[in-house]
């Protein structure tokens, strides 16, 4: 695991640090939905390269929150979901969204992104 969190000593400082990065809260958000196929994960992200959406899996797959699974077949099949730890994200994570909707709304805007209320 990566202990880059160990550069901090403030709990906020902790999270961010974790989930800071311009697409991890998307995939978080619908890896909680359940596994996902990198395939899938582009669809949610359609916006991030290639590139930009592997370097955030591997740095939340780094950092202990996302599992991913090569099945040895052809071509290669590549499942991501969330580790337990990954999973204890999710108050977390519905809060900002509850939170963010609300000043969204404040504005006048609409929530207009991949992410949907989670049942």
């Amino acid at each position: 695991m990566n202990h880059k969190t160990d550069l901090f000593h403030c709990p906020v400082e902790a999270v961010l640090s974790l989930i800071s990065g311009k697409y991890k809260c998307i995939i978080l958000w619908h890896l909680m939905e359940g596994t996902q196929r990198y395939s899938e994960l582009r669809r949610f992200v359609p916006q991030a390269t290639p590139k930009m959406l592997t370097q955030q899996l591997r740095e939340l797959e780094s950092d202990g929150l996302v599992h991913r699974e090569i099945f040895p077949v052809i071509p290669p099949r590549v499942e991501y979901s969330l580790t337990e730890f990954g999973q204890s994200i999710r108050p977390v994570l519905e809060s900002m969204y509850a939170w963010g909707s609300r000043c969204l709304e404040r504005k006048g805007l609409t929530v207009n992104c991949s992410m949907e209320p989670l049942p």
